[in-house]
């Protein structure tokens, strides 16, 4: 596990963040959205197409939470010039905030997995640390978009392809940086405690890419005490 922090609980406290808005100039702070419950998601930058669908997903239930009092919050792990770009063209209800260098991803303890050297002796524990090849040994399809179950990297670079996202110098450079970082989900409630989160892939590689349903999202959201 190294010097990783293991992902906040249920019961603990959230903790603080002011990060740059995608969605226009400024920033927006813990202290923002301060009295209020809200869902925040901590994503993969903008090259990783499966975090592009979960934003649009976190989007698509935005009305239904904020109707019951709930904020929606994604922070993703692109830098804020090229995510402004990229969201210009593609306007969204949900609150993006940006953090290139996954402070608030460490901060809410959400892992990113370290590769072993080859011929390491240590033993792979993921989410904090696995083998080349077991990585390599991953096959997904999350979304049933693929032709079939595909190694990670090669299910993006198709689904990019469909999408006709083409990584920038800066896209390349975060995925260079933070090429193993996971996502995590937390429902903060309005005391700034979490009650209830989600980690991605927690089992194993396989699991990569699979985040809560809507559904799931709203039935964590209704659970809240009012």
């Amino acid at each position: 596990m190294g010097d990783q922090k293991r992902p906040l609980q249920p019961g603990e406290t959230a903790p603080a963040f002011a990060l740059a808005t995608a969605n226009f100039d400024g920033t927006v702070s813990f202290a923002d959205l301060s009295g209020r419950p809200f869902v925040i998601g901590f994503f993969r930058g903008l090259h990783c197409p499966f975090c592009r669908r979960q934003v649009e997903q976190l989007a698509g239930i935005q009305p239904t939470l904020r109707a019951s009092g709930v904020e929606t919050v994604a922070v993703i792990n692109t830098p804020v010039e090229r995510a402004r770009l990229y969201f210009r063209h593609r306007p969204t209800p949900v609150t993006l905030l940006c953090d290139p260098d996954c402070h608030t991803h460490r901060a809410y303890g959400v892992p990113h997995a370290e590769f072993l050297p080859d011929g390491s002796s240590k033993q792979p524990e993921w989410p904090y640390s696995a083998t080349m090849a077991q990585f390599q040994a991953a096959r997904i399809n999350p979304t049933g978009e693929l032709p079939e179950l595909l190694q990670p990297m090669e299910a993006n670079t198709i689904l990019n392809a469909k999408d006709r996202f083409e990584l920038d110098e800066a896209d390349m450079a975060i995925f260079s940086n933070h090429p193993t970082q996971l996502v995590g989900h937390f429902l903060v409630n309005a005391n700034g405690t979490i009650v209830w989160s989600q980690i991605e892939a927690l089992d194993g590689p396989n699991s990569l890419c699979i985040f809560p349903s809507a559904a799931e999202i709203i039935a964590a959201a209704g659970s809240l005490e009012r």
